[in-house]
């Protein structure tokens, strides 16, 4: 090859780059539309939850087709959950694979202290890719929805977290953001729930600005026990970015994901203690921009194992802004737990 035409190639190479970063950074830049109307899907079952939509209006119809094909959102008040939560509590950020992760088994391990090092009493769960099988799931012509997934192992060994949180008296919250298979296929849909030992208040649902799938963002308080015998609130937000902008685009992920973090990132309260946890989907871990994104208003832990959470990628996170004083080791599990992610667990105690 000429030096000449290598000359050209490599110039080629660099502008294309430059246009990519470019195209990333103008994407990431478009400010949210913050909206509170609720969407058609958006009744809970037992209690109400606060929607707010970031995303541009032009958008509205699409989120529609996508909401009109999932059922309501769940919120079950744990017949077991006290309304404080006791530290020392462990927070964990986990990618249940819709369903396929031995939830049950985490949990014992978690209370039983296989996971932490310690047992561990009061907890919550973020969990994304939890789903619902169920009659309140509508099948309805012209609805969007996404491919149905199974998960790894049988369908019938796949557990519904709301579910198996009534059945442990726990308090949980569950918002689907997308149909589990096309309509008269499946009578599915999945999202993201809370699940915690203590009551969960001010349930809230974010819908993240719309990139090939919808996505919402599920939101809940929980009152922590002081040991002076005063409370105080700590808000937890559960998230899952989009893996793809357009079919099988993954090379500009990176942009739709940046533009749902910086429209989550303004929506969330600018005071008080707080903790963001989800699939980030970031393919280049710490260095994402929508972890960067989030990293300019949260920080991470005190101590944090960042070993990859999904193949080689370190797909997932929790961020904390928390009183001084509090400390965080943040831990990745060393199983599964039949999913395709591990868990990450923060175990957090005053100092």
């Amino acid at each position: 090859m000429s030096t000449g035409l290598l000359r050209d190639r490599r110039v080629k190479g660099a502008v294309g780059l430059l246009a990519l970063s470019i195209l990333i950074a103008s994407l990431g830049k478009a400010r949210p539309q913050m909206a509170s109307a609720q969407p058609a899907c958006g009744a809970l079952t037992e209690t109400i939850v606060r929607w707010l939509r970031i995303s541009s209006p032009t958008e509205y119809t699409s989120l529609e087709r996508w909401c009109a094909g999932v059922g309501p959102s769940l919120s079950v008040e744990g017949t077991e959950a006290p309304e404080l939560l006791t530290p020392p509590f462990a927070v964990v950020s986990w990618n249940t694979h819709v369903g396929s992760g031995d939830l049950d088994v985490f949990i014992a391990d978690l209370r039983a202290g296989r996971v932490t090092g310690r047992p561990v009493t009061d907890f919550i769960l973020l969990l994304q890719e939890a789903y619902r099988s169920s009659s309140d799931v509508p099948s309805l012509d012209g609805v969007s929805w996404a491919s149905a997934i199974f998960g790894a192992g049988p369908r019938a060994s796949r557990i519904e977290a709301v579910r198996l949180a009534g059945e442990l008296g726990m308090s949980a919250l569950y918002v689907p953001s997308m149909r589990n298979g096309a309509p008269g296929v499946t009578s599915e849909d999945r999202g993201n729930a809370i699940l915690s030992t203590a009551r969960l208040y001010d349930a809230g649902a974010i819908e993240l600005p719309l990139e090939r799938q919808r996505r919402v963002s599920v939101a809940a308080t929980v009152r922590i026990r002081s040991g002076d015998g005063s409370s105080s609130s700590l808000r937890l937000v559960n998230t899952h970015f989009t893996n793809m902008v357009m079919h099988h685009a993954w090379i500009l992920s990176e942009s739709g994901r940046l533009r749902q973090a910086r429209a989550l990132a303004q929506a969330l309260p600018r005071e008080g203690a707080l903790i963001v946890g989800g699939d980030l989907n970031s393919w280049f871990g710490y260095r994402d921009a929508a972890y960067r994104e989030l990293a300019q208003k949260l920080s991470g832990a005190t101590t944090e194992d960042r070993r990859a959470t999904f193949g080689p990628m370190r797909l997932d996170h929790l961020l904390f802004r928390l009183p001084k004083g509090w400390r965080v080791n943040l831990r990745r599990a060393d199983r599964k737990y039949g999913s395709d992610h591990y868990p990450l667990i923060a175990l957090i105690e005053p100092r």
